[in-house]
């Protein structure tokens, strides 16, 4: 799929999507959708990370969990709760990572009831190879930003999380 975008500046030089523009324009009704432009560009930015991190041949939700594993064993809840989704998302993706190889379930030694997922050697191998393709795609994707602005993007980005979280909590 070809992504192109034509983005055009504000009077104050940020850049900004005139078809996403007058797609919340025509949504509210008014002009008053400086905040919904930001959601969308959020969400837009994601796609197009996640669109670079799935080239490695498992979608973002399994590289997640793979990369987890890298780090210890875990539980499928534990896992859960880790990536802020469901256990059941989580099961779908171990599910997908054993039929590649990557991981396998096995008993918990510490609870003979329960089940740990672990990574196995093909795993690794496949978070070795992926590594400096990975490191240098996003290193590309923020060759126009200072390292300063970097780190503040990255605090923009999880202070809007928290945020969201917060609104999330009070409306439940």
């Amino acid at each position: 799929m070809k992504h192109v975008h034509n983005y055009e500046r504000d009077p104050a030089g940020y850049r900004f999507d005139p078809g996403v523009r007058a797609a919340l324009t025509g949504f509210t009704g008014d002009d008053d959708i400086l905040f919904l432009e930001a959601a969308t560009a959020v969400r837009t930015a994601t796609r197009a990370v996640e669109r670079l991190r799935s080239r490695g041949g498992l979608g973002s939700g399994a590289l997640d969990v793979l990369l987890r594993l890298g780090v210890a064993p875990a539980g499928v809840g534990e896992l859960a709760e880790a990536l802020d989704v469901s256990s059941r998302n989580v099961t779908g993706l171990v599910d997908t990572l054993e039929r590649e190889g990557l991981a396998e379930r096995g008993p918990d030694p510490a609870d003979r009831r329960a089940v740990r997922v672990r990574i196995t050697a093909a795993g690794r191998d496949w978070i070795a190879a992926f590594r400096a393709p990975a490191k240098a795609g996003m290193a590309a994707v923020f060759r126009d930003f200072t390292p300063a602005e970097v780190a503040q993007f990255r605090d923009f980005a999880l202070r809007l999380a928290a945020s969201a979280a917060a609104v999330e909590a009070r409306i439940r």
